[in-house]
């Protein structure tokens, strides 16, 4: 197929669901179209799934589950995600494509950030397949105990649309690693490349109903999902406000849940930090992915004897940013994902002049000609004199503001950066050793970079405190996820014990 560029015409794509290892229309015949947000034009045509369907794909996991999936070896289950992983290596130029054509990051992100981390995600999990293994606890007297870690059942998966293809491998990989079935339904945002994914799911040989795929909208089939009294347990990523609801749905049935919500991350510059460093870091925390991100550094704050020195050099960068076709190599930002998160950024900075911010850079929508007229863009946008009150220093914004807040001494910034229903991540940037590990103990939030941001590998946990959600991905605490403890007793006496022995 050609490249979908967004400057090129490119044929429409049509995708059915993925269930029980077959491609099927949804029950109701109905579809959506999901457009490219660079001309704002059709991509891709999509079944629209509902709770019919997912019943229907709940069913085959279970089926799978119980049946053929439950014969597989945990070496088998680790070398079909190898499999997996190098399926999706050797189609990683074409997946990242459809994953800028589909999402609009810039294709050098899909190309070196997304598809390398999907691969690498598969391949890590495949290696824990052989390796999750119980414990034997010392008992007194001739009783033996040991543990069982044994697959959660069939999972349902909620993913959203800032990285669809990486959050795949996120969810898909710890769970079939440890031998679960599962059900997932992608952003009806962003799903073409969770379809692509089933094509590779089939070719690496993984049993039909082991992973089925439900598109379609949140409301419908995604509440389904979290409220099906088949699923054994829901992972969701997402914003806070659809986590509660997700968690409310599951309750009924005590599903098992874990949730990867939204953030509003503390950036600190302190006065001591390298400031061509810290500079670097602010622009990879808040415009990377056109700054929808989950733990983006939309929160800088900045020690004040720096700050004029600092924002001068924030505003130059931020200016020189190259925003335009996410096809193009040399492109940096590209639109946000769709004409509603558009509008969202838009009244968000409109909000916060409205407080008293000032807008040092940005603050609207990017206008492009040609092909991107209709397209989805806005200007990287710094926000200054915004005090830590203020909704958007509260609020999850999801797009390319940051807002800057000042600070004198540590005390009232710890107080500051923490004044927030969020704890997701945090920055620190400072060459003082002992300050940095003061304020990662002292800072709420999962995940802490010093002197660095946005690093993350499938081998560290990711997750978040209060209200950015709970349990931990990645790495091997994801295993607690998607595994569940059986303690088993053994008498190996030859005399019965208990009350009532002779």
């Amino acid at each position: 197929m050609p490249s979908p560029t967004s400057t090129s015409p490119v044929k429409i794509l049509h995708y059915q669901l993925f269930v029980d290892g077959k491609w099927v229309d949804a029950q109701s015949g109905k579809t959506f179209t999901t457009p490219n947000p660079s001309t704002g034009r059709s991509l891709a045509t999509i079944a629209e799934g509902d709770a019919v369907d997912i019943d229907k794909a709940v069913r085959a996991a279970r089926r799978a589950y119980e049946g053929v999936w439950r014969n597989v070896s945990a070496r088998d289950r680790g070398r079909m995600l190898n499999k997996l992983a190098q399926l999706i290596e050797r189609d990683a130029q074409r997946l990242a494509e459809l994953e800028t054509a589909d999402n609009g990051k810039p294709i050098r992100e899909s190309s070196y950030i997304d598809l390398p981390q999907v691969v690498e995600t598969f391949e890590y999990f495949a290696g824990w397949a052989t390796k999750i293994e119980g414990e034997t606890i010392p008992m007194p007297g001739a009783m033996f105990n040991y543990t069982l870690r044994e697959p959660v059942g069939v999972c349902g998966q909620i993913i959203p649309w800032n990285f669809p293809l990486l959050m795949c491998a996120w969810k898909l990989a710890p769970a079939l690693a440890a031998g679960n079935t599962c059900v997932l339904k992608p952003a009806e945002q962003t799903p073409v490349t969770a379809m692509e994914l089933a094509k590779l799911i089939q070719e690496a040989g993984i049993p039909d109903g082991v992973v089925n795929i439900v598109t379609g909208y949140g409301e419908t089939a995604g509440a389904a999902l979290a409220s099906h009294p088949g699923v054994d347990k829901v992972a969701f990523t997402g914003s806070t406000e659809v986590g509660k609801l997700i968690a409310h749905a599951a309750a009924n049935n005590l599903t098992k849940v874990s949730l990867e919500l939204g953030g509003k991350a503390p950036n600190i510059i302190f006065s001591d930090a390298d400031l061509d460093q810290a500079v670097e870091g602010a622009m990879m925390g808040i415009y990377f992915n056109q700054g929808q991100v989950c733990c983006a550094g939309s929160r800088l704050f900045v020690a004040e004897s720096v700050r004029d020195t600092f924002l001068d050099r924030f505003r130059a960068r931020t200016q020189s940013l190259k925003v335009g076709d996410p096809v193009l190599p040399e492109t940096q930002m590209g639109p946000q994902v769709s004409e509603e998160q558009l509008n969202r950024i838009k009244e968000y900075v409109a909000i916060g002049q409205r407080e008293g911010a000032t807008v040092l850079t940005g603050g609207k929508p990017s206008r492009l000609s040609g092909a991107l007229e209709g397209g989805y863009f806005f200007q990287p946008t710094i926000l200054a004199n915004v005090q830590n009150k203020m909704r958007v220093a509260q609020e999850e914004i999801f797009g390319p503001v940051t807002a800057v807040i000042s600070f004198r001494n540590e005390d009232d910034l710890i107080r500051q950066a923490n004044d927030t229903i969020y704890g997701l991540s945090a920055g620190i940037w400072t060459r003082d050793l002992g300050r940095a590990h003061r304020f990662a103990r002292a800072v709420h939030a999962g995940t802490v970079w010093i002197n660095t941001y946005n690093m993350i590998h499938p081998a560290s946990p990711f997750g978040g405190y209060k209200q950015s959600g709970y349990g931990r991905e990645l790495g091997k605490h994801a295993l607690d996820l998607y595994t569940q403890i059986k303690s088993v007793w053994v008498d190996l006496s030859d005399k019965p014990i208990g009350w009532f022995a002779a």
